[in-house]
């Protein structure tokens, strides 16, 4: 066997054994902190946009963003409770997302403003899909999340209808039933399997 044939033989193999820890990582939990299932690096999540709307559709942005802003989001340096979307000029805009200042940047000349608008990106016949529910359904579009995939910024937004106060309590009372059947099977698995 030649040299060439022998690494290429040693690759696979390395290749192999790194695939296989993955796996086995995966099934038992085991995964870095802050990254998701399939290599998200979540940075900011906006939980109480699912609380106060009922979201109907999801979908994939790119952000435009400067260097600074990107420094400051991989330090998580960001506010996404207020964010949300307008279309403007047949573009997607986010507005209310507040990304700090970079602590590295020495001046605030070389930085970025904290509040300013940013465009999102996304294929034209999404944009327009978008544009024509938000007019015909009187919809919102909020921000989800703020993640990392293979080193880019996206922002996963929301077409979304807001909640009344009686559909809040429905999710709050629907929450507690699951959890309380959950604990009454768990109790009924506990007994049964102890001898006695």
């Amino acid at each position: 066997m030649s040299a060439g044939e022998e690494r290429a033989r040693t690759n696979v193999t390395i290749n192999e054994m790194a695939t296989k820890n993955a796996n086995a990582r995966a099934r038992s939990g085991k995964r870095k902190p802050g990254i998701a299932g399939d290599g998200k690096q979540i940075v900011a999540t906006n939980r109480r946009a699912r609380r106060d709307y009922d979201i109907l559709d999801t979908y994939e942005c790119g952000i435009v963003l400067r260097g600074s802003e990107v420094k400051s989001l991989r330090e998580a340096q960001v506010q996404i409770g207020e964010a949300y979307g307008r279309i403007d000029d047949g573009e997607l805009w986010l507005l209310g997302l507040n990304i700090a200042p970079y602590a590295g940047t020495g001046s605030s000349a070389y930085g970025h403003v904290p509040d300013r608008h940013r465009k999102l990106l996304l294929h034209r016949s999404e944009l327009d899909r978008i544009a024509a529910r938000l007019q015909k359904e009187r919809l919102a579009l909020i921000a989800l999340s703020l993640y990392f995939v293979n080193g880019r910024a996206k922002v996963e937004i929301g077409l979304g209808r807001g909640k009344r106060e009686f559909d809040r309590r429905q999710d709050i009372a629907r929450r507690d039933a699951d959890r309380e059947a959950e604990r009454a099977m768990s109790r009924a698995n506990h007994r049964g399997g102890r001898a006695r």
